[in-house]
């Protein structure tokens, strides 16, 4: 059935009942008959028909056996009281034609809902087009950013032709990492000081290079990346240690990640005290005739050159390292060397014997030891001192109370629990190794 296309709002649709035979043309004219003065002259039909309110009035009917039914459907603009109004006046036809006849409204239909689901299925459909399209763009957008900093950065250095970025001649400090794509990948955020080492046999350029500058590694979260810290450690000079999250690879970290990786990049000799490596510790320090806790023999920050990255990269671990360059612990009773992780992971060692938690100020001076079990409720009593040494788990509450207390640095047997860490608190945990 033909619908007005000017309708606007409504759609009154009368069901039809006769009991003789009539024809479109009668239904039209009681409709129009019969509804004449009935409403008044606001909501005569004619009149809103003229003045195009009621839109074409359409009429399907079949008669059988003598006797005619159908409907009629009415498309209205006009607004919801004045619509139901007429409605209501077409169940007062009670003749069409020569018969008697009986009207009912079966529905009165909201023609913009339906309106409003086609926008939303036409909607839908635009927008996953856009996305896909907006898919393939970003897609080609960075493919197209990794070729042009591949064509305009990265160089071949040394006589290996080591994939390296433009920085690597004039910096001071390097950051070396696996491979050609973990170069492209800090390229791309503006890391320019790295080189790669192409695999775990070690190019002697990179050792010549470790030599003359303060080397960070920058390791995958995987077996792999241990292995080539393994073969740094027997043949270069590494200052300090950043790894990617577990199970994850250089090349595929985020800007924020590998920001967060390089500020808490540890000193060498504090990553492998962590994680349990005494052996290569000693054989590495033997080595290189480096005794650890006093002052290094050269005072270069290690540092990733970041483009815009301000100078709060800085990470504690650097802090802990300049420090040692600055200040030498008095060794007496109540002090402790807080810069000398094997005096540190001994005291650890002890307070979990004893299960006590120790303060400590800035100077190394203890302040306060009480037992474990009590630790977070007498740091919150009395908030002073810069460093916690306990001999248990590192919980979150622990975490939470010694920052609120202006404590700086955490040191503990092991790890809780941990959803988040202030940037300003250093923690780190050495497992038990007794």
């Amino acid at each position: 059935m033909n619908v007005d296309p000017n309708l606007t709002k409504y759609m009154i649709k009368a069901k039809i009942y006769t009991d003789g035979v009539v024809e479109k043309p009668d239904v039209v004219g009681a409709i129009f008959g019969q509804t004449e003065g009935l409403l008044g002259d606001d909501l005569d039909l004619r009149d809103l028909q003229k003045s195009g309110k009621i839109g074409r009035i359409e009429v399907e009917i079949d008669s059988k056996k003598g006797r005619t039914e159908g409907y009629a459907l009415i498309p209205s603009g006009l607004d919801q009281v004045e619509t139901a109004i007429l409605a209501a006046a077409l169940e007062t036809i009670d003749r069409i034609g020569p018969c008697k006849a009986k009207v009912e409204i079966a529905n009165v239909e909201d023609v913009r809902v339906q309106k409003r689901q086609k926008i939303i299925e036409r909607a839908k459909k635009i927008y996953q087009d856009m996305n896909s399209k907006g898919d393939d763009l970003s897609e080609s957008l960075v493919k197209s950013v990794r070729e042009e900093v591949e064509k305009s950065e990265i160089i071949s250095y040394g006589e290996e032709k080591l994939p390296a970025g433009p920085a690597i001649n004039d910096s001071d400090s390097i950051i070396v990492v696996e491979g050609r794509n973990d170069v492209l990948n800090l390229l791309k955020y503006g890391i320019k000081n790295t080189i790669a080492v192409q695999g775990t046999n070690i190019p002697d350029t990179v050792k010549k290079l470790s030599k003359e500058r303060t080397v960070t590694v920058f390791l995958d979260g995987d077996r792999g990346g241990d292995l080539i810290l393994k073969e740094m450690l027997q043949v270069a000079e590494v200052d300090f240690v950043a790894r990617a999250p577990p199970g994850t690879e250089v090349e595929e970290l985020t800007y924020k990640q590998i920001v967060k990786a390089l500020r808490y990049k540890t000193p060498i000799d504090q990553y492998l005290s962590m994680h349990g490596m005494n052996d290569e510790l000693k054989e590495y320090s033997q080595r290189n005739n480096i005794v650890f806790g006093s002052q290094p023999s050269n005072n270069h920050e290690a540092k990733a050159e970041v483009v815009e990255e301000p100078p709060e990269q800085t990470s504690r671990a650097e802090e802990m390292h300049e420090e040692q360059t600055q200040q030498v612990t008095v060794q007496k009773e109540g002090f402790l060397d807080l810069l000398n992780p094997h005096e540190v992971s001994k005291r650890i060692e002890a307070l979990a014997q004893l299960k006590l938690t120790e303060v400590y100020d800035s100077n190394g001076e203890k302040l306060f030891s009480f037992p474990v079990s009590e630790a977070v409720d007498r740091i919150s009593q009395d908030p002073r001192g810069n460093t916690v040494i306990t001999g248990g788990i590192i919980s979150q509450r622990l975490i939470d109370v010694s920052y609120n207390a202006g404590i700086k640095n955490i040191y503990g047997l092991k790890l809780g629990h941990i959803t988040k860490k202030p940037v300003d608190i250093n923690v780190i945990a050495w497992e038990r190794s007794m």
